[in-house]
């Protein structure tokens, strides 16, 4: 968010952040290890609520386009259904980003309106009301359906190349999931970071700046640091991708196994 939201450098001075690491290491420098966290709590609170309405919505996507339980989808269904995961969860995602995204700069911006996020949800609904949380919405739905579509898709069609010749995708291993699971993630990523810039400079922008959304970020995007402006933070969040994303999946395999294990008729 920070290298996403940095000003852009007067001629001849250097950017805030040269890179990913640079970032990192000035965080590091001048606000400890707690300034690597800042805004955790917001995600950390809807982080569990969220991938169950994600993965529940691509489920009920799936069902929605069965005739049958046991038929078998297109790749361009499987891609639907991951959209329909994203519209669900929008509605728990949209306030969430918009707090941590204020968190996360407001130190580099040398002023601390924001004590925490229940101050900063407190403030932006005391300043806006409901509109002020759910600032950035569309761009939140722009990145998650289409990235969505992309991550479950990607997700299944891997499973179907990594299983054995004779052998069902519900054996696969755990190496196997793990891989899968993490190179979703870097697919999702890669469709999503575009409009998780345009989301950012948004959310953190002061009120009016940008009147007509996201329309106004992607011209000043495009007309003052041109296209590759649109991917950046790119290596912070492919560095993420992948882990994140394998562990995400894994879980995933094993709560529905010990499920269907524990109550296999539900």
């Amino acid at each position: 968010v920070r290298l996403q939201t940095q000003p852009k450098p007067q001629p001849g001075q250097p950017p805030l952040y040269s890179g990913t690491f640079d970032c990192f290491r000035k965080t590091l420098v001048g606000e400890g290890v707690r300034g690597l966290y800042r805004g955790m709590a917001a995600p950390i609170i809807g982080v569990t609520p969220m991938f169950a309405v994600c993965f529940f919505g691509f489920g009920l996507g799936k069902r929605l386009q069965q005739r049958k339980p046991d038929d078998v989808l297109t790749y361009p269904q499987l891609f639907a259904a991951g959209m329909l995961s994203g519209v669900f969860t929008t509605v728990i995602m949209a306030p969430g980003e918009r707090i941590k995204c204020l968190l996360q700069i407001q130190a580099a911006t040398g002023e601390t309106k924001y004590s925490g996020s229940l101050d900063c949800a407190k403030q932006l609904y005391r300043e806006a009301g409901i509109r002020g949380v759910y600032k950035g919405t569309v761009l939140t739905l722009m990145r998650d359906v289409p990235a969505s579509g992309m991550y479950f898709m990607t997700y299944e069609w891997l499973k179907n190349i990594l299983t054995p010749e004779g052998k069902s995708v519900s054996d696969l291993s755990v190496p196997r999931i793990l891989f899968a699971g993490g190179l979703a993630g870097i697919f999702n990523w890669a469709v999503a970071i575009p409009p998780d810039v345009l989301k950012s400079r948004f959310q953190t922008a002061p009120p009016g700046k940008y009147p007509n959304g996201f329309r106004d970020v992607l011209r000043e995007l495009i007309r003052e640091e041109g296209v590759a402006s649109l991917y950046k933070g790119f290596t912070a969040v492919m560095i993420r991708a992948f882990p994140a994303n394998a562990a995400c999946f894994l879980g995933f395999e094993v709560a529905m196994k010990f499920l269907n294990w524990i109550a296999p008729g539900l």
